[in-house]
């Protein structure tokens, strides 16, 4: 081996579609590795991640050649070489590649080999898949690059030691789960251990539609110790010292645990959501309940105060203990709240309706009238004034669909989509005593103590609480998860002590309440397997087993 390397890690926030932004971004973060020989960034960098059917217009891929040169340009000025993550058309294919930029010109370019077809991931319906890819010389090195996915396997990377590289490189858009970072560091170390060969590890960071990415780049050593660690959530550049085949130790940022990792994955999901489609802010309908008040608690870390407005929308059935929560929440957070009774709009339904439901006892369709009310009020705000509406509901009431279509599932954008009722309660005492790093909220309580023990109610009716439709939140999210997240036969989910009749009325409920969930906003994705793009199941569904 010869050669020594100086390596910067850009791990930075693109965005879809906005290539001249993009490249922008990449060139800010060159600068700040000026004196670095080679600067890699993550997978797709240029065109963000993931760019879906963008790839198959011809004037995007026009677009993105004309950017490459743009970078090829500027690095003709004796600084760091890129290796940069883009779409390419490489021999007649579609690819998602890497390509080395030095001196003025594309050096280099490789293609991802291993395109996953899974969960949120569809690649191989946009790219063509490369050849196991051949080390990128470079400064009398070799490099083995291996796009994202092809490190979770064996292959690509003997064959890169087979070739002679003398490092591992990945370029990575890899989105978060709550375990994910573990699988990750996981895969990598099965690589070195396989080869011998140190490995750097750069992911994106920032939000894209559902999913969000928590950067966390890494490096290991040849023997597959942790030799550097970026933050998670933030941008960042960091260079690290290659040399004699091994990487020199840089910084370790600690890892957060897991509710701070899930509660910044919700701020930076809903804060490039507002920020990459222009919103002026955010409005939501504050019930003094714990979903709403961990919605706005999040909304007001995520975007500041002023860009949060919040409506309390009562009705003849809201406690005055709601009335006071609501209140107690909006102050703690410092964000304004209006008061909209939506008394008279039941009152006109009633008189509107009376001829048709005479004789018919009141039921869930005056219920949903009550939520639906509240939505058209929310949508009348968001239509006048501009703020985007933010739905409340939570993983678990969209599992069974204890929710009302052009009701409270009404907006634009849903943090806790993917979040279950359990880890709301956990979420919210954890924020309670805890300010994430970047939140512009208060570094206090955000909720008084009444919305954490309370039992959870939707008051459409007197005395309504949600266990009289649901089981208690604790077993439901349990065979929700094995359901859900695991896919378990039901037998499987009975033998480990669960009630036969229960985990079936669950199945059913989950089952029947798809139709809702194709109606629903996007949401922060959380767990391994998010309702939307992760798990598609046809509505019209006569499957019973």
């Amino acid at each position: 081996m010869s050669g020594s390397l100086s390596i910067a890690l850009a791990q930075i926030n693109p965005t879809v579609g906005d290539l001249a932004g993009n490249g922008a971004r990449i060139l800010a973060a060159r600068a700040r590795a000026a004196n670095a020989d080679l600067m890699v960034t993550g997978e797709l960098a240029l065109s963000g991640y993931p760019p879906e059917d963008l790839v198959l217009k011809p004037a995007f891929l026009n677009a993105i050649e004309a950017e490459v040169t743009a970078l090829a340009a500027a690095t003709q000025d004796g600084g760091p070489a890129i290796l940069l993550g883009t779409p390419w058309r490489l021999e007649g294919n579609l690819v998602n590649a890497v390509l080395l930029i030095e001196k003025g010109r594309v050096a280099a370019a490789r293609a991802k080999h291993h395109l996953p077809n899974y969960g949120v991931f569809d690649e191989i319906r946009v790219f063509a898949p490369g050849p196991l890819p051949e080390p990128i010389p470079f400064l009398g090195l070799k490099l083995g690059v291996m796009i994202c996915e092809d490190m979770w396997y064996a292959d690509v990377a003997a064959h890169l030691k087979a070739q002679g590289a003398d490092l591992l490189l990945v370029p990575n858009g890899s989105p978060f789960e709550t375990d994910k970072p573990h699988r990750r560091l996981d895969h990598a170390k099965a690589r070195v251990a396989e080869t011998g060969l140190a490995l750097v590890y750069v992911n994106q960071v920032g939000g894209q539609d559902e999913l969000v990415f928590d950067g966390a780049s890494f490096a290991l050593g040849r023997t597959g110790d942790l030799r550097a660690r970026l933050p998670a959530w933030d941008e960042a550049v960091e260079t690290l010292s290659f040399q004699k085949g091994d990487l020199a130790p840089a910084s370790l940022v600690p890892e957060p645990e897991r509710l701070d990792a899930i509660y910044r994955a919700m701020m930076v999901g809903l804060r490039d959501y507002v920020a990459k489609n222009r919103f002026p802010g955010v409005i939501i309908g504050l019930s003094g309940g714990i979903d709403s008040a961990l919605t706005a608690a999040v909304a007001a870390d995520a975007l500041g105060a002023q860009r949060v407005r919040c409506v309390m929308m009562p009705s003849p059935y809201t406690s005055q203990d709601s009335l006071d929560d609501a209140a107690a929440c909006a102050r703690l957070l410092g964000i304004r709240l209006d008061e909209v009774s939506i008394g008279p709009a039941m009152q006109a339904f009633e008189t509107m309706l009376k001829p048709l439901f005479a004789g018919r006892t009141p039921d869930i369709a005056e219920e949903n009238i009550q939520a639906r009310a509240r939505g058209i009020t929310l949508m009348a705000i968001s239509n006048k004034f501009g703020p985007m509406v933010l739905s409340t509901g939570n993983k678990s009431e969209m599992s069974v669909g204890y929710s009302t279509l052009y009701g409270d599932m009404c907006g634009g954008y849903s943090v806790l989509k993917d979040v279950y009722k359990t880890t709301v309660f956990a979420l919210s005492r954890w924020r309670n005593a805890h300010q994430p790093k970047g939140a512009q909220g208060p570094t206090g309580p955000v909720m008084p103590e009444r919305v954490l023990t309370k039992a959870p109610t939707a008051e459409l009716r007197p005395n309504q609480t949600d266990q009289d439709s649901l089981p208690p939140y604790d077993v439901l999210d349990a065979i929700l998860e094995r359901l859900v997240e695991g896919e378990r036969p039901l037998a499987a989910i009975v033998a480990e002590g669960f009630d036969e009749a229960l985990v079936r009325r669950v199945w059913r409920m989950l089952d029947r309440a798809e139709y809702k969930r194709r109606q629903a906003p996007p949401g922060v994705k959380i767990t391994s397997r998010a309702f939307g793009r992760d798990r598609r199941y046809p509505i019209t569904n006569a499957f019973s087993g």
